[in-house]
């Protein structure tokens, strides 16, 4: 894996790991249920769901990963820019603009 000393650089390298859509789909799942279980805790203050969120956030993803992409993680060698990226794609995602910034291949 590359050394990227940017966030610039890092997301292209991100998308290419993330090219088969299942993937992206279960990406999205965990991302969208980690806003909802939050939205719920901070609603009903249930403190004790918080421990869900990398649970979810991080299982769907993996599953997506090790199911569809067979590849490992970026999150294991990049976990911060692995986290921001998450929350980029799946705004990418739903502004349209994701087919726009994959890279080819």
């Amino acid at each position: 894996m590359a050394r990227f000393n940017s966030f610039q650089e890092f997301y292209p390298y991100y998308l290419s790991e993330h090219r088969h859509p299942v993937c992206r789909s279960l990406h999205y799942v965990g991302s969208s249920l980690v806003i909802g279980v939050l939205l719920f805790t901070l609603f009903t203050q249930q403190w004790r769901w918080l421990w869900l969120l990398p649970v979810i956030g991080y299982g769907f993803a993996w599953l997506g990963h090790f199911l569809f992409e067979h590849n490992k993680p970026a999150t294991f060698k990049y976990p911060f820019y692995s986290l921001a990226a998450d929350w980029v794609m799946l705004k990418d995602f739903l502004t349209g603009q994701l087919k726009h910034k994959m890279p080819p291949g």
